[in-house]
């Protein structure tokens, strides 16, 4: 288990959420249970499935909630599309969004490959192209992506 808030992936996220909330506020009354609330919830699932994660006890299930925060990733780039397209955000204000969501996105993306148990055999075994060589055991995960 490791403090989710150490994460700059949750960092960032977290600071997306409240850009969303904020940018949201300008939209009109009657979309308040509609792409308001969405785009609000799809915002903070990214973040909360960061944290939910980091609370579970295998890598497996980690890399599993980091699945799910790139889909909600995914729905939240929609519904900036929306947005757009509707007229309530500004080019500017989806460009800006846009580019924070993005790269979230390769972050999220990074750090599922660093954890997914399926990269790594927790036995060392021969691969077929190199019978000589040995697969490594689980890496801990890389420092650079925890805040300094």
């Amino acid at each position: 288990m490791q403090d989710f808030k150490q994460l700059k992936v949750w960092q960032k996220s977290h600071a997306m959420v409240l850009r969303i909330y904020a940018a949201t506020m300008t939209f009109p009354d009657h979309e308040r249970y509609g792409i308001t609330g969405q785009m609000r919830r799809a915002a903070a699932s990214v973040p909360a499935n960061i944290a939910e994660g980091c609370a579970r006890a295998s890598r497996t299930e980690f890399c599993q909630f980091l699945h799910v925060s790139a889909g909600s990733a995914s729905e939240l780039e929609y519904f900036l599309l929306l947005a757009r397209d509707l007229r309530l955000f500004t080019d500017k204000q989806h460009a800006a969004l846009y580019a924070s969501l993005y790269e979230i996105r390769r972050m999220l993306t990074g750090l599922i490959q660093q954890v997914d148990p399926r990269r790594f055999s927790p036995n060392p075994v021969k691969t077929k192209s190199a019978s000589n060589q040995i697969a490594h055991p689980i890496p801990p995960v890389r420092s650079s992506l925890t805040k300094d």
